[in-house]
């Protein structure tokens, strides 16, 4: 599995492009912001995009969505709880100095327990809320990775403060991937830098009552 991320917009969201080693086609998950750099990067990767995923439609994971949806033609795939933020972004967005953004209406819509058969790769849709209502994380088991929005960070987790935000749920959400997921699965978070299910297990002081 080839996977690159591009931290891009002002609250430096990471944008994850994947696919199967060697394969043409690409998924995109979170394009926040910078969609020509995202472009740019697909091309010079000599790939087209099959498909734009979205863990959750906070501005800073979507502010990209429209134009790269409209440069590439390619699918947006949305939590089904959060198509109507992503349908009327600005109207969400709730801090002075950001946007404003396009909005779009989503192609096809996620809930948790899908398979997506994307850009060489079995991708698991899991739904993980609490950082935000209808929140998902995509797991593709065979290369243990796990695209994991803002549920889970190195030494951190996603914060609960926002409108539908709830920590209960999202301990409940981080519990459920420890549960099912190996110690060895890399984690690719929305921000910071890349982690795996062990060492958050073992070192993040967040997760202690969960251990």
């Amino acid at each position: 599995m080839d996977a690159r991320c591009f931290t891009v917009g002002p609250l430096a969201e990471n944008c994850w492009i994947a696919r199967a080693d060697g394969h043409e086609r690409v998924v995109v998950i979170d394009p926040g912001d910078e969609a020509e750099r995202l472009e740019q990067a697909v091309a010079e990767l000599g790939a087209s995009v099959e498909a734009i995923l979205l863990t959750h439609t906070h501005f800073d994971h979507i502010g990209a969505v429209a134009p790269l949806a409209r440069a590439t033609g390619a699918p947006v795939y949305c939590p089904r709880l959060e198509v109507p933020v992503l349908a009327d972004i600005n109207a969400f967005v709730g801090f002075p100095g950001f946007g404003p953004f396009e909005s779009y209406d989503a192609d096809e819509t996620v809930s948790g327990g899908e398979r997506l058969s994307l850009a060489g790769l079995e991708i698991d849709v899991i739904f993980t809320p609490g950082h935000s209502p209808g929140h998902v994380s995509y797991s593709v088991a065979d290369e243990r990775v796990l695209l994991s929005g803002d549920v889970l960070f190195a030494g951190s987790i996603g914060r609960t403060d926002l409108p539908g935000g709830d920590t209960e749920t999202l301990m409940r959400s981080i519990a459920g991937l420890l549960e099912t997921l190996p110690d060895d699965t890399l984690v690719c978070p929305g921000h910071m830098g890349a982690t795996t299910l062990g060492r958050e297990r073992q070192s993040n002081p967040f997760l202690q009552a969960l251990v």
